[in-house]
């Protein structure tokens, strides 16, 4: 196929813009090899930091963009997104709180949005082809608009390294604030951030205090422990220490109490969804609380098949989001369950933040099934211990039919 039949049909496309080095070697790039089409940039605000959006606009045109849109959308991931995933219990290889891959399907859908309202006929992403997010972006593309084409320049250009991208710019008199020296790749929102590159590509090396940026060393965390109260109703945080707050600025107000005890840290080596494996250190201070907040409901709540039942859709859908299978039946399936027995979940927890522990002290709901009545070791009236016997006798009643059979 010739290079005109490759890049015909292409007049428009809506680039997920960071402006990092990437994307800003990206919008060139694509004028380059697709024909001097246009290039709309496309920024989701997903509580990364304005650090990161200040004069995005002005450096996005600066490179060649004809529009940049930037798309706020915090409250819509933690009330549509992040609240819904943790509800279900989800956690990945027993610690990640999916801090990446739930902020993937809104930004992707978002993206789409922008695609059709500026008529565009191709999306595209600077996801490289060793990681998970190329799958999760073309799958949601895939779900929502099959009929736009997806162009990954990781996966077609030439060049390799950063030194490469520093190079293809300055030849182009394209100014960047990135350098060759680089330490760390990360991803940050409203939820967490992570961290992945220099020491911690070797597993040997423990984590230097550079790498974390949203928390303190527990270590170095306060001597003294401190209690936070939150209210959740069906499963969301609606007031943390008494103040009703939506639920961006309740994980806001949490990450900043958490993180300056050290909480939310974990360093794990995972597998990626395209085999290989990969080292990163993650921070996820209010969620980590928020996540103990709503397991302390959930075992005054549900009995014991419900938990379980709880339990087993946690595990499909953490890897169902880390898959990036957000925009599929089996995702709403899951969600409609967890969301019933969410419905539940009312009540208030007491959580006590030290040296990088969030440890639930409190806790108590309207709906709980807990009774002291009939949980005491002291004399009780409403319990008949002697009917534990016949209730043995049934539930072990397979065991001795087999033993009997045996003899």
């Amino acid at each position: 196929m010739s290079s005109t039949d490759k890049n015909l049909g292409v007049k428009k496309v809506v680039l997920a813009y960071s402006g990092g080095l990437d994307t800003s070697a990206i919008i060139p790039w694509l004028k380059e090899t697709y024909g001097n089409c246009e290039i709309v940039a496309f920024c989701a605000d997903v509580g990364q930091g304005d650090e990161e959006l200040v004069g995005l606009h002005e450096k996005a045109i600066a490179s060649g963009a004809s529009e940049c849109h930037i798309v706020d959308l915090k409250e819509e991931l933690v009330a549509d997104y992040i609240y819904p995933t943790i509800s279900t219990g989800a956690i990945y290889e027993g610690t990640y709180l999916l801090g990446t891959s739930m902020a993937r399907p809104i930004i992707a859908k978002a993206q789409v949005e922008v695609a059709r309202k500026v008529g565009a006929d191709a999306v595209c992403h600077g996801c490289t082809g060793k990681g998970n997010d190329q799958v999760r972006f073309e799958g949601c593309f895939a779900a929502l608009a099959p009929d736009l084409k997806v162009i990954a320049p990781w996966r077609e250009w030439s060049m390799v390294s950063r030194e490469d991208l520093l190079d293809y710019l300055a030849e182009r008199n394209i100014e960047t604030t990135a350098s060759a020296t680089k330490i760390y790749s990360r991803d940050a929102n409203a939820w967490h951030i992570s961290h992945e590159g220099g020491e911690l590509e070797d597993p040997w090396n423990e984590p230097t205090k550079e790498v974390w940026t949203m928390t303190v060393a527990p270590e170095d965390a306060p001597d003294k422990p401190e209690y936070v109260s939150l209210a959740l109703e069906k499963g969301r945080v609606t007031q943390v220490n008494g103040e009703a707050l939506s639920p961006y600025k309740a994980l806001m107000k949490l990450n900043d109490i958490a993180g300056a005890h050290g909480v939310g840290r974990i360093d794990i080596t995972e597998n990626r969804l395209v085999g290989m494996k990969s080292r990163g250190c993650y921070e996820t201070p209010g969620g980590t609380v928020m996540f103990a907040a709503l397991r302390a409901i959930e075992e005054l709540v549900l009995d014991k098949t419900s938990r379980d039942w709880r339990e087993q859709i946690g595990a499909q859908m953490a890897h169902l989001v880390y898959d990036g299978r957000w925009f599929t039946p089996l995702c709403e399936s899951l969600l409609a369950a967890s969301q019933t027995l969410a419905d539940l979940s009312n009540g208030e927890v007491v959580i006590k933040l030290y040296k990088g522990q969030a440890s639930v002290v409190k806790k108590r709901s309207p709906n709980s099934l807990y009774s002291e009545e009939f949980a005491t070791f002291g004399e009780d009236d409403v319990y008949d211990q002697k009917d534990a016997e016949g209730f043995i006798r049934l539930y072990s009643l397979a065991s001795r039919i087999r033993a009997l059979s045996s003899k």
